[in-house]
């Protein structure tokens, strides 16, 4: 069993280190730190398993949510409707609308609100922009 867990939080950490961005880093690393806690603070027996668990799962966790608000802040720019995920349970719902477009800047806002049990837990407003890529070409 030891070997078991221990191949899937090897397994983890490496795809989390060589497949995300860096918001999928950030939301990562505060998953990893409050599952590591958590995970500690609830093994009674072995605090290291508890916290290496709890870490591993904390870091999947923070990079899906970080993966599902990036998307959902790009459906909502580019269609320039509100767009809304939800849980199978109906606990979790998040949100993310298209505010107003700076043509000169060819960049939108959005506003993103999360809630979970019916409580707000995040809302912030993002920039999305159009890039444009120059290259001198021969």
């Amino acid at each position: 069993m030891k070997k078991v867990i221990s191949l899937i939080v090897i397994l983890s950490l490496i795809g989390l280190t060589f497949g995300c961005t860096q918001y999928h880093a950030q939301g990562a690393g505060a998953g990893a730190a409050v599952g590591g806690v958590a995970g500690a603070l609830l093994d009674r027996k072995n605090h290291w398993r508890g916290g290496v668990i709890g870490a591993a799962l904390g870091a999947l966790a923070g990079a899906t949510f970080v993966d599902v608000s990036m998307r959902a802040t790009r459906e909502a720019a580019y269609s320039g409707r509100p767009v809304e995920y939800r849980t199978e349970d109906g606990r979790g719902v998040y949100r993310s609308e298209p505010l107003d477009y700076d043509a000169r800047t060819k960049c939108r806002k959005v506003q993103e609100r999360a809630w979970e049990d019916g409580n707000l837990v995040k809302d912030q407003i993002k920039e999305v922009c159009e890039g444009e890529k120059y290259e001198r070409r021969y």
